[in-house]
């Protein structure tokens, strides 16, 4: 790997961005090259950057060790202070050199705000005008899914303009801030965390088999997996939405979890937990949902966390799953407020 670093814009929630900065720094403690920093530009918003910084490297390094309260990450190409950024045809311009400097025919441009939007237009037009700019090029372009994205983020001091592959943004959405459509037959806002935990970790339930749903009440992680046609152990003693009541692939069980595993020897293919409960007590839980689960079964959760050392919590939670199961990764995603979706699979 080269010495020379490349600035790494990252994306976070406000409340958790403290966090991030220092999960971002503990990873980088042991930078042979030197030290590196992070700049805070705007509520969402920062810049790593530093000799040895890599995105290639990074997007690794959040996935696999894991960083969790990162949820974008672009390589910064172009930074247009405000009295540039407010002409509309100067960033146009301003991206047009980045994608030829790039190379390459394709690209994905998303936009996105930090904060308070400085200029006199919006992250829709920036994305149209831009958007033509390259089809003046001779460019293909969208919204997501090209072999590499240009990221537009406008914050109060100008416009910050990326570069970087899917894999590399970790999230394909602009700034990691997903946006998933509510059905008709929704039972309720968490299944938006768990189909956005589908889309971001690639991830889907086992085609048969069975999984259980802990904490399940009201049902929205139950109606999630339903969709995809897999047989569901709801265990909650409160009620399950209407939809669900009748759904000969449900089975409601009437007892808290605790009492579930004292009762019950059913062996699964899949387990979900999105419970309000102490993340370390939820995380013990877990282990004896392992006593339950086949070899392999994947397993989907959120950490519910508090104001007090999140980042500790956190990695405690791991450490706690990592006797029973392959922790694969943990994020905060858009739809998590205050936690974590974590995934793993039983060993």
């Amino acid at each position: 790997m080269t010495q020379d670093g490349e600035p790494v814009l990252f994306s976070t929630s406000p409340e958790y961005f403290q966090d991030a900065k220092t999960e971002l720094l503990g990873a980088y403690a042991a930078n042979q090259a030197g030290p590196v920093s992070v700049h805070r530009l705007g509520p969402d918003l920062g810049r790593l950057s530093g000799p040895g910084v890599q995105l290639g490297q990074l997007a690794g390094m959040c996935r696999d060790q894991p960083v969790v309260f990162v949820k974008h990450l672009t390589a910064e190409r172009a930074s247009l202070p405000l009295p540039v950024a407010r002409d509309l045809e100067a960033a146009a311009a301003a991206v047009q050199q980045v994608a030829t400097a790039a190379g390459g025919d394709e690209f994905a441009i998303q936009a996105w705000v930090s904060g308070q939007n400085p200029v006199p237009y919006g992250s829709g037009e920036l994305a149209r005008r831009c958007t033509a700019a390259l089809a003046d090029l001779g460019k293909k372009t969208g919204h997501a899914g090209l072999p590499r994205t240009l990221s537009l983020c406008l914050t109060k001091t100008g416009l910050l303009v990326g570069l970087a592959s899917p894999a590399e943004q970790l999230s394909d959405w602009p700034g990691g801030r997903t946006r998933l459509a509510r059905s008709d037959d929704q039972v309720s806002r968490a299944e938006f965390k768990l189909e956005e935990a589908f889309q971001a970790f690639g991830i889907r339930p086992p085609a048969s088999g069975t999984a259980l749903d802990l904490g399940a009440s009201p049902g929205g992680w139950t109606h999630v997996l339903r969709r995809y046609g897999i047989t569901v152990w709801a265990v909650d003693p409160g009620d399950l939405d209407d939809k669900l009541r009748h759904d000969r692939g449900v089975r409601h069980v009437r007892m808290t979890a605790g009492a579930f595993f004292r009762s019950e020897r059913q062996r699964f293919d899949m387990v979900v937990n999105d419970m309000k409960m102490d993340p370390q007590l939820s995380c013990k839980l877990m282990l004896d949902a392992a006593e339950r689960l086949q070899p392999g079964a994947l397993t989907v959760m959120t950490l519910k966390l508090s104001a007090h050392r999140p980042v500790k919590t956190v990695r405690d939670c791991l450490d706690l799953l990592r006797r029973r199961y392959r922790v694969r990764t943990a994020r905060q995603l858009h739809h998590n407020r205050h936690e974590v979706t974590v995934v793993a699979e039983c060993r």
